[in-house]
């Protein structure tokens, strides 16, 4: 997806055209992110409200120099999703998951590689070691903790810690080349 630099600085001055046209771009790329992770397209339309809000509300502090401004809003969705299946209403909401629910949760994993896919990220994803991709899936796309994925992947924390660097880095490789 193209950095539209000119859009980001009209967002920076509050233009609530260029919000709007931001929010056209990368809306739908976004709330595929959120729902991988909460799983309720009810939540994810919420959290995705939320994050756009932020995103006006922060818009001076994106520095083009530290990154993109997908990564940038990326990171929002991200962790705005996590923070809400750690809220304890969230967790309430799900104490008595209905047999849809697993269903919901067993097609999820064919829905975050629809919308990863929509977003063009799969095809780089896919380049990656299994082990990668599996650890970029459970930290990045399901809102585990490192503890949580270390466990579910049955290696130590140290270790989890150090293979998600350097997928990162190789993924970071192949999206970007060397640089």
């Amino acid at each position: 997806m193209e950095q539209p630099d000119y859009l980001i600085d009209l967002l920076k001055e509050r233009n609530e055209r260029a919000f709007s046209k931001l929010y056209m771009m990368y809306s739908e790329a976004i709330f595929g992110i959120i729902y991988s992770i909460v799983l309720d397209e009810d939540i994810a339309e919420e959290v995705l409200q939320d994050v756009f809000i932020k995103i006006w509300d922060n818009a001076s502090s994106y520095d083009n120099t530290k990154g993109r401004f997908f990564t940038w809003i990326l990171n929002i969705a991200r962790n705005s999703a996590i923070d809400k299946t750690r809220s304890k209403s969230f967790k309430n909401s799900k104490k008595n998951l209905s047999t849809t629910n697993f269903v919901d949760i067993l097609s999820s994993s064919d829905n975050l590689n629809k919308k990863t896919n929509a977003i063009g990220l799969k095809k780089f994803v896919d380049k990656l070691k299994p082990v990668c991709i599996s650890i970029i899936d459970l930290l990045f796309f399901k809102g585990f903790t490192q503890k949580d994925a270390a466990e579910k992947l049955e290696m130590p924390l140290g270790t989890l810690k150090t293979r998600n660097r350097n997928c990162l880095s190789d993924l970071r490789l192949i999206v970007l080349g060397p640089q």
